[in-house]
């Protein structure tokens, strides 16, 4: 029932494309029905057969006869096959009828939006209840044909519904084995199979883990090895496929691959064979099948499975077959040798064990004998291919990126040479060192003034500095003479690639504007190399303002609407980082001059424009910024154009001179995307920064400043507090509102979005705001300073107290014991009266006991006196001290020594009474 609804409408549709037709459509459904009607309930098998042919051939012919079999012909011709009848020529013709029903036929009077017959056939076959099961069944058959037909039909099948196919193979048992056993039929079946399998497991993951269960690597590597490898046919470039659908993005699949036949079987199919070494198309594309392979290999979800995997290809010596092909090999074609270098970028990008015998590779014959590297660099400045080229950057970029051993390695070799030297062609000298082929290239514009050598060049010097300070100070110690030596004297690197970047300007201005100039990505790739090597480099950034056009030549840059936004957005940054990486302390060159120059001759809001119009460019879109796009899987659809890969055409492009080179799509990719955005933060960030905050020294003195004549001090003092109070209130407003200006701009800019918050104060209001708030701040850390300034003249007061309590008591004591000492010595002064009143028969020893007694108690008294008057002289100090910090906290030492006063007074008074 579900069935014949689908059948009604599909009926409807047809009406409805068909219904303008005229009568021959409805005779070729009358006729479609008779034979079907003669196939179903035809008495003689001969007619039925004749019934058959005829069907199969007015279906493959007839757009309407597709359609009209749509509708009515599967049930009747599927149960031909499910009976068979021991006739195998039935069988035979209801399956090619089957294949035809399901091929399209070219129809011109039918459009794209339009009902496609073979689509719908398609559809309703793969919903007929236990079709596929019974196609599958017929692989079994012992007829040649009936298994080469019923492949064919999966086939399509597959093309037009692939994703009902695999869940219907998948739910039936043994259906991949099935087909698995296809592959070691006949050749013509073997074939068919393998296309089949190759259409299956392009997005099926649970069919590829079947496959390679079964066994599918041995059997794909036994057709390729029978074929003849990469010299073998198209069955070789089918084979290939499929084993790239097993591993691509399927770690586990590439380790049973590693674990069990092993990568040598693999590599052996980059062996150039034969003396001439000829690449037909079809030898290209199977080279360029194995080649993804490799890369396929060397990249995934698994840097564990990676990691392993470049040990065993870099041990088995895949090293030496691709540097064979891609760069001794200089007859292979261009599409080979570009992916090539991309293998060997994928197999050393971090992998040590292949850095280093990449490093210490060498290559040619005899006297010829040079490292690779220096070929590569060789291929990369004089090749005309522009894919070329940034192939063979690629294999610099990987070299270098986190390698700052061989950063060094390569930048050792930078020693400029006499003019007499460099100005030898160097592709003819082999026994060039790396770095006078590099330095050549970099001064080629100077001879000849072929910048696209020069900015090759440049590109790969900006790989060899990248993160590396080492290299960026010393590439800045290298000069280059001048092609004139007798009128201008040698200059340094980094000013001679300034000269070539206004060189590149002047350049484009004079093409022509019906075509976008090829000079079009000198002045990026450029402006690249300028970004890293004034990247975190102070001395690079002084070293570029030291010359004062250089300023002068970016400001104007960044302004000229001619440039290309990607050229103008650079150019911005190269200015962004003399901001934020400048440790200059010259005025006129630091970084609040450069930031004022900008503000001055661009503007910032212009400045943050250019910043966001590159942000907003397709070089920088973001979808770069997330994940490099993963290269196109090599099809039978597309092998012939990636074999015969074309070169970037410059007359492709539009007419706009402001659109940028296609090939900075590659150049830029997105790493460096990236690193634009996070620097442009930083600038902007730099830039509010400077804004908020004056410089440090001021050149000029106000004449305000200066004391008049007839000014006392005291006056000039006042005077100088108002005016420094005055200046401190219009500073502040001024920063205040530079902020505001600046990190509204910076938030224009948009930093790459779409809408900006709205703001909830303006200008004024925002720096009232501020001002208040730090008002308020000001008068809480005041408060908080009187509060502990209180708290501890408060502990100071009461140890002072305490202090003069003690004091009190101490004299106290003293004078209590001077007035023991009194009474004591007028006790023996009594006595002695008493004696002498006593008798004269004492006479002498009176008066000698008298004179010892009065001697022994003025010693004792002395001795008191003098340790009363140390005490006192140390008590004294103390009072004095204690009255002078009173004094200082505002206390009146009079009233706090009153009664201390009378109560010594009181004590001298008691005495002299009792005197």
């Amino acid at each position: 029932m579900k069935k014949m609804d689908l059948v009604s409408g599909y009926k409807g549709m047809v009406g409805l494309v068909f219904g303008n037709e005229n009568n021959s459509t409805s005779n070729e459904d009358s006729y479609v029905e008779r034979l079907l009607d003669c196939i179903s309930n035809g008495k003689l098998p001969e007619d039925r057969r004749n019934a058959m042919a005829e069907l199969q051939s007015v279906v493959a012919e007839s757009h309407a006869a597709q359609l009209a079999f749509g509708e009515m012909g599967f049930p009747v011709l599927l149960g031909v096959l499910r009976e068979r009848d021991d006739d195998v020529e039935m069988v035979r013709g209801a399956l090619e009828t089957l294949v035809s029903a399901l091929t399209p036929i070219a129809h011109p009077k039918l459009h794209a939006n339009e009902v496609q017959p073979a689509l719908m056939n398609a559809d309703l076959l793969s919903r007929e209840g236990q079709s596929i099961s019974l196609l599958l069944g017929l692989l079994e058959e012992d007829d040649f044909y009936i298994r080469y037909y019923t492949l064919q039909l999966l086939t399509a099948l597959l093309t037009n519904s692939p994703n009902r196919l695999q869940e219907a193979i998948l739910a039936i048992p043994r259906g991949i084995t099935r087909l698995m056993d296809m592959l070691m039929d006949r050749e013509v079946i073997r074939n068919e199979a393998l296309l089949l399998l190759t259409y299956l497991t392009r997005e099926a993951e649970e069919i590829q883990k079947i496959l390679v269960f079964e066994g599918a690597f041995e059997k794909i590597f036994s057709i390729i090895k029978e074929e003849g490898g990469s010299e073998g046919g198209v069955v070789v470039q089918d084979c290939l496929e499929l084993l790239n659908n097993l591993l691509r993005n399927n770690s586990s699949n590439q380790v049973l691959l590693r674990e069990t036949i092993g990568f040598d079987s693999l590599i052996s199919i980059l062996k150039l064979r034969g003396t001439t070494y000829s690449f037909t198309q079809q030898k290209t594309i199977n080279l360029l099948s194995v080649l993804e392979t490799i890369r396929l290999l060397l990249n995934g979800d698994s840097n564990t499975n990676i990691l392993t995997n470049k040990t065993i290809l870099v041990q088995r010596k895949v090293l030496d077959y691709l540097l064979m092909l891609g760069v001794e090999s200089q007859w292979a074609p261009v599409s080979v040798r570009c992916l090539v270098f991309h293998c060997i970028g994928d197999l050393i990008s971090g992998h040590r064990q292949s850095l280093d015998a990449l490093a210490s590779k060498s290559l040619g014959d005899g006297s010829e004998v040079e490292p690779a590297l220096n070929s590569i660099l060789r291929i990369i400045l004089r090749t005309s291919s522009m894919q070329e080229f940034i192939a063979a950057d690629y294999v610099f970029k990987s070299f270098c990126e986190h390698n700052s051993d061989g950063q060094k390695m390569l930048a050792s070799t930078l020693i400029p040479h006499p003019m007499s030297i460099t100005n030898a062609r160097f592709e003819e000298d082999v026994n060039m060192s790396f770095g006078s082929m590099l330095l050549h290239g970099l001064a080629m514009s100077e001879h000849d003034g072929d910048l696209e050598i020069s900015s090759r060049a440049a590109s790969i010097l900006s790989h060899v500095m990248k993160d590396n300070i080492q290299c960026k100070e010393k590439v800045l110690q290298i000069k280059l003479e001048s092609s004139m030596p007798s009128l201008e004297s040698a200059e340094p690197l980094l000013h001679r690639m300034v000269k070539y970047l206004a060189l590149a300007s002047s350049r484009k201005g004079k093409e022509e504007k019906s075509t976008t100039p090829r000079s079009s990505y000198f002045q990026p790739i450029i402006l690249k190399l300028l970004v890293t090597w004034l990247y975190d480099c102070p001395k690079a950034v002084q070293s570029f303002l030291d010359s004062r056009p250089h300023l002068t030549y970016l400001i104007e840059l960044v302004s000229d609407n001619e440039s290309t936004v990607c050229a103008r957005g650079l150019a911005a940054v190269v200015l962004g980082e003399c901001v934020i990486y400048n440790k200059i302390v010259e005025s006129g060159k630091d970084a609040f001059a450069i930031v004022d120059t900008i503000s001055q001759k661009v503007g910032l809001t212009s400045y943050f424009l250019r910043l966001d119009e590159m942000q907003k460019s397709f070089l920088f879109s973001s979808e770069k910024s997330t994940q490099p796009q993963p290269r196109k899987p090599l099809t039978r659809s597309n092998a012939n154009s990636m074999a015969e890969m074309e070169d970037i055409d410059d007359n492709e492009l539009t007419d706009n001179r402001n659109d940028d080179h296609p090939m900075l799509a590659s150049m830029f990719d997105s790493q460096f995307v990236n690193f634009i955005k996070s620097l442009e933060g930083g600038i902007r960030d730099s830039i509010v920064q400077i804004y908020s905050h004056p410089k440090s020294n001021v050149s000029v003195v106000p004449a305000e400043l200066e004391q008049k004549k007839d000014e006392n001090d005291r006056d000039y003092i006042k005077r100088l507090k108002l005016f420094v109070e005055k200046q401190c209130s219009e500073i502040q407003d001024l920063l205040n509102r530079n902020a505001t200006l600046a990190e509204d701009l910076a938030n224009t800019g948009g930093g790459g979005s779409a809408e900006t918050k709205p703001r909830s104060n303006n200008g004024s209001e925002r720096v009232q705001i501020e001002t208040l708030r730090r008002d308020l701040q000001e008068v809480s850390q005041r408060l908080e300073m009187f509060k502990t300034e209180n708290s501890n003249i408060q502990n100071e007061a009461l140890s002072y107290k305490n202090l003069a309590e003690k004091m009190e008591t101490d004299l106290k004591s003293l004078s209590d014991a001077y007035n023991s000492l009194e009474q004591a010595n007028y006790s023996l002064e009594m006595e002695v009266r008493a004696l002498k009143s006593g008798g004269a028969t004492l006479g002498p020893d009176i008066e000698k006991i008298k004179a010892e007694a009065r001697e022994e108690a003025q010693k004792e008294s002395e001795g008191e006196l003098g340790d009363l008057l140390v005490c006192l002289g140390q008590e004294q100090s103390k009072v004095e001290k204690l009255s002078a910090r009173l004094v200082e906290l505002g206390e009146d030492v009079d009233v706090l020594l009153e009664g201390i006063g009378e109560d010594e007074t009181g004590l001298l008074d008691d005495d002299d009474d009792e005197d």
